[in-house]
Order: C-alpha cells, then structure tokens, then sequence
C-alpha cells in the first residue's frame, strides 16, 4: 500500500504543479450550478438538494472520463510508463496510485459545487445523509471510473479526448442530471433508467433526500459497471500485450 500512496503522490504533485488542470476539472460544475441551478431551484429546497446532487454526478462524470481517459492516454505516450511496468513491484501499485490521484481530485472537483448550493441554494441535508451521499458518490463513480481507463487504455491522446467529450454529454442529458426529477423530457424519460447515469444520481438522489430509487435503474448501473470493468481490464491487457510482445 505504501508504493501505491507514493504513485498517488507523485501523480497529485504532478498535477497541482499545473494549477488550471485542477480549476479546470471544477470549473463547469460549478458553472453549472451558478448559472442553472441557483437562479432556476434556487429557492426551492427539495428541488435544491436534488439540482445539487445531479451537479455532484455531473462533476464526478467529468472528472473521471477526462482524468482517466485522457490522462491515462498521456501517460503512456510517456517512457515513464512503460518502464514503470517492468520495476519489481508490479504495475498494480502504479494502477492503484492511478486510482487514489483520480479519486482525491473527483473530491476536489466537488468542492466548489457543494459550497455554492450551501452559500447560494435552499439545498439542505443533515451530517448523516451527506456521509450516505459521500458513499453513494464513490459507488456512482465506479461505472465512469471504468469508462475513462478503458478509453485511456484503448486509445491514443487526441482519440481519448474526443471520444471522451462524445460520449459525456449524451450521459448526462440522456440520464436525466440537467432536469429534476420527473421533469425531463419524455423521451429522456424513458431512455434514462438504461443508463449509468441515471443509476448513479438515483443513488445520490436517494441518499440526500427521500427518493425511491427504481430496481431498473439499480440493474442497470451493475450492467453497465461490470462491462465498463470488463473493458477497461481488455483495454490494458491489450495494451500490455502491445508493448511487451
């Protein structure tokens, strides 16, 4: 564990020494709340708290996707890359670093999204509903999480990136983060339970309110966690083949 903190810190220094890579990574989110949530839901404390919430998914889609898709595709357009894969200790601890990096600034990019619909919303939750919606957002992570490294692993910087923001906002939208519940438009409606999104704010949704979540949606999120896994694990055995045969 103790390599796998160091990767994590030698990846963190690496990205704070780039200030606008960790703003970036915050800034649409809380865009989005200032200019969609806070004038629209604003006042209205149940739609507050769940327009909160979808902002939460919506930063942590785009942390992962873009963290993990194109960061990983950088990455191994680097010699550190490959050669770290061949040091004794393995690539596991490499990966796990990997991991932890993404993990601290997904939070980060939270940040900025949570105080804004503390400062600004009527969104209210108690301590204990916030620590289940910290527990929520870490499982609603996982499918995204998988997506990004499978696309990393997969592809080169430039493809990373463009299939990256290809496939964010159709998620988003399609999911139903960019409306309150039952208030999406009716084909979103009835698209968004077969998405992973949807899944992942039900979670949150349900943790910071009372919201029911829907079996369907819960069925789907495991589907789409357990392929994105599946392809993110092809992704990289694929690319180890590549380099080492």
């Amino acid at each position: 564990m103790s390599l796998a903190l160091t990767h994590a810190r030698f990846r963190i220094l690496e990205t704070i020494r780039i200030p606008v890579a960790v703003v970036g990574g915050a800034f649409f989110p809380a865009a989005s709340m200032l200019f969609f949530v806070v004038p629209f839901a604003g006042d209205d404390p149940v739609g507050a708290t769940y327009a909160t919430a979808s902002m939460v998914m919506f930063a942590v889609m785009t942390s992962s996707l873009f963290t993990y898709g194109v960061g990983v595709s950088e990455d191994r357009a680097q010699p550190w890359d490959p050669f770290s894969r061949t040091l004794p200790a393995g690539p596991a601890a490499a990966f796990t670093g990997r991991v932890l990096c993404g993990l601290t600034f997904m939070f980060i990019s939270l940040i900025p999204v949570v105080i804004i619909g503390a400062l600004f919303t009527a969104a209210t939750a108690t301590p204990v509903r916030l620590l289940l919606a910290l527990g929520a957002v870490v499982l609603s992570a996982l499918p995204f999480t998988f997506m990004g490294l499978a696309i990393g692993y997969a592809l080169p910087t430039k493809a990373a990136l463009a299939v990256a923001q290809i496939i964010f906002f159709p998620l988003a939208f399609g999911g139903g983060l960019l409306s309150a519940p039952g208030d999406a438009p009716g084909f979103v409606e009835t698209i968004a339970p077969y998405l992973p999104t949807r899944g992942a704010v039900e979670l949150v949704w349900a943790a910071v309110g009372d919201f029911e979540v829907s079996t369907t949606s819960m069925v789907a999120l495991l589907g789409w966690t357990v392929g994105a896994a599946a392809l993110a694990a092809w992704a990289y055995r694929r690319d180890e083949g590549a380099r080492f045969s």
